[in-house]
């Protein structure tokens, strides 16, 4: 028996998430689930890369979190057959860094860049001359006696994500030769990428068991994954190690995830609009406060599927339930609530 002052050591070996969360993203194009649009626009671009035996325009990937940006770069990578380098635009601070980075290139080599709009100004102006001719200019000295020297660079493809495409400057989204913008999945779809991770993980999962994780996910595979291996915890635990759709369902409701998706952010931000405000319209900084969040928070992570979801709106005036968001609360909607969601004549957008 355990005690207050004995450690519980785990008989099994240390499991690091990130290096799990990498065992199930696809290795090549073919088994990339969803996005056929884009998929078969980058099967083109890289198969006349190949053909020409030379590298690809550069790729830029936008799209919400969680749809395979990251995982779409290292296939072109995989499919190219050249080494792949990841970074980051907050990373990137200052030119010097930037080019210290491609300097290091070697020739094919494809350079991943995740959120491509957060990247420094400075740095971004070294970016265009890289991207269209191979070169940088190295600024040595201070003042009047500073001296721009010429670097040439390793012919390579850069791919950058972004998931606030508007954010990017019109210079660096022009010098992308390909761009590929990345939707939400369907229920379908979110099936076939549970499938597939149940076999990589080595989970019993029945037909049924991923449609209702899959109904679940937000559209998102990430999401999707993420609520597998939570399943899979649970069906372990407390069943018979089976998913079936019963069994994700009882899970789903102990991880308090309902049947559209919403988590405990999502339906307190409901709740706090239907049943404190009247279903609205209300400032986000007062619903913040209601739910106990940072106004940044409920605007950039519960707003953007809840206005996807059809239960809120955004209008000049505030924040407003939706009739759909009262009926999922289970509650009466007060006559007249269209009109407080419909922009008038007057108002201001």
């Amino acid at each position: 028996m355990t005690g207050p002052d004995r450690d519980v050591v785990s008989p099994f070996p240390a499991v690091d998430e990130s290096e799990l969360e990498a065992s199930l993203r696809p290795r090549r194009l073919a088994d990339f689930v969803g996005q056929p649009k884009v998929r078969e626009q980058l099967q083109v671009v890289l198969e006349g890369a190949l053909r020409r035996n030379r590298p690809p325009d550069h790729v830029l990937l936008s799209g919400p979190p969680g749809l395979g940006k990251t995982s779409l770069a290292m296939i072109i990578a995989a499919e190219l057959g050249a080494p792949f380098r990841l970074t980051s635009g907050p990373a990137i601070e200052r030119a010097g860094d930037l080019a210290a980075l491609l300097t290091s290139l070697g020739e094919g080599e494809v350079l991943f860049i995740d959120e491509i709009h957060r990247i420094a100004r400075p740095a971004e102006e070294l970016l265009y001359m890289a991207m269209e001719d191979f070169r940088v200019d190295v600024m040595v000295g201070k003042g009047p006696g500073a001296t721009a020297i010429p670097l040439e660079l390793a012919p390579f493809t850069l791919v950058g994500a972004t998931t606030r495409a508007g954010l990017l400057t019109g210079p660096l989204r022009d010098r992308f030769g390909f761009t590929g913008h990345m939707d939400f999945y369907e229920v379908p779809e979110l099936e076939q990428v549970l499938t597939r991770s149940a076999q990589l993980l080595d989970v019993r999962l029945t037909p049924p068991g991923a449609a209702e994780i899959a109904g679940r996910s937000r559209g998102t595979p990430r999401i999707a994954n993420r609520l597998l291996r939570r399943v899979r915890d649970y069906a372990e635990v407390r069943a018979d190690g089976v998913i079936t759709a019963e069994v994700a369902h009882a899970a789903l409701a102990v991880y308090d995830v309902d049947e559209l998706g919403l988590d405990r952010l999502d339906k307190a931000v409901l709740h706090a609009l239907v049943r404190r405000f009247g279903g609205g319209p209300v400032g986000v900084g007062t619903l913040a406060v209601a739910v106990g969040e940072e106004a940044e928070t409920v605007q950039e992570v519960a707003e953007p599927f809840l206005v996807r979801a059809g239960l809120l709106a955004r209008t000049p005036r505030g924040r407003v339930a939706t009739p759909a968001a009262w009926q999922h609360l289970g509650i009466q909607p007060p006559p007249g609530l269209d009109a407080h969601i419909s922009p008038t004549l007057f108002d201001e957008l």
